[in-house]
């Protein structure tokens, strides 16, 4: 059962239980929900001796994230995968993918499965639900595959493979910081649960559109089938970086609001239950998860960050 704990109440056993939490990691007057049973001890110790307080954060640098719209039958998304991951590979503390098994019809022949050549589903409800709204909505992409890179609209958020290079080049030397974030994660493999927190920081006062928060679960490799640039069948295919939904099943987020503060931050707490991967079988140290903080209204994405499960 899912309990509800009052700010209050988690100050009182902040305050009485720790001298370590320097900094109140909870927004004034916010009810804050998560699954406490998947903490497998009293809650009151969690909130005592493993809620994370935050130091400063020193990150300089706008980190991107590659959203690479994709499907197992896209005989041309292998190559789109592989640029994705050169340029990751350039930059791996900075440049980060979401590989999203979605058309502009949300899930289309691409995303099929169709056994016994194709039998697994890399689809979830986010993901279709994304490629749905953007093939109707701002501009929309033509098909697979297709990627954003931190949504900069260059006349359309889509862009072709070909600019993805040039793209992240680009911003990489950008150095004007919008938003920075930081983040932590308990893991409690009793439970296979987990609980993110999140701190945001605004650190350009001229934004004035609202700011959503969204926060991807992904899985890092499994091997299993994918046509190929010359229509054969991969067997042995490497999926990379796999979109397998969104925390709070939310698609695109949630706003962060003026609840959310606290001397000056926002800070946003999940709970969630690691998923078996794709094939079945289960390992945390194969997912992460990716949190960014992106522009309401022009949808552009002004930073990201990688929060592994188990570190």
């Amino acid at each position: 059962m899912k309990q509800i704990i009052t700010f209050l109440a988690l100050l009182s056993l902040v305050v009485f239980s720790s001298c370590d939490h320097i900094d109140n990691p909870y927004p004034q007057k916010q009810v804050i929900e998560l699954d406490t049973t998947l903490y497998p001890g009293n809650w009151s110790d969690y909130v005592a001796n493993e809620w994370p307080s935050f130091s400063p954060n020193t990150n300089l640098f706008r980190n991107i994230l590659i959203e690479d719209f994709t499907g197992h039958k896209c005989v041309f998304c292998p190559a789109a995968a592989d640029l994705a991951h050169q340029l990751h590979g350039s930059n791996p503390t900075r440049v980060f993918i979401a590989s999203i098994h979605a058309g502009p019809d949300g899930m289309g022949d691409f995303q099929m499965v169709s056994p016994p050549e194709y039998p697994v589903d890399f689809t979830n409800p986010q993901g279709v639900e994304i490629g749905l709204y953007f093939g109707v909505n701002d501009g929309g992409f033509p098909g697979n595959p297709r990627g954003t890179i931190n949504r900069v609209n260059t006349g359309n958020i889509f862009q072709n493979p070909n600019a993805w290079s040039s793209m992240v080049t680009s911003q990489l030397s950008d150095n004007s910081l919008k938003v920075n974030m930081q983040s932590a994660l308990n893991y409690y493999p009793q439970t296979k649960g987990a609980f993110l927190h999140v701190e945001v920081e605004k650190l350009d006062q001229n934004l004035t559109n609202d700011l959503g928060i969204t926060a991807y679960i992904i899985e890092d490799s499994l091997i299993g089938d994918q046509k190929m640039n010359d229509n054969s069948h991969n067997q042995a295919y490497i999926h990379r970086d796999i979109h397998r939904g969104n925390l709070n099943g939310q698609a695109f987020g949630r706003v962060l609001k003026a609840s959310d503060l606290n001397n000056g931050k926002y800070y946003v707490n999940y709970s969630f239950v690691v998923p078996n991967q794709l094939d079945g079988n289960f390992n945390a140290e194969n997912m992460h998860v990716l949190v960014y903080v992106y522009d309401k209204t022009t949808w552009e994405i002004y930073q990201v960050i990688k929060q592994k499960i188990i570190n």
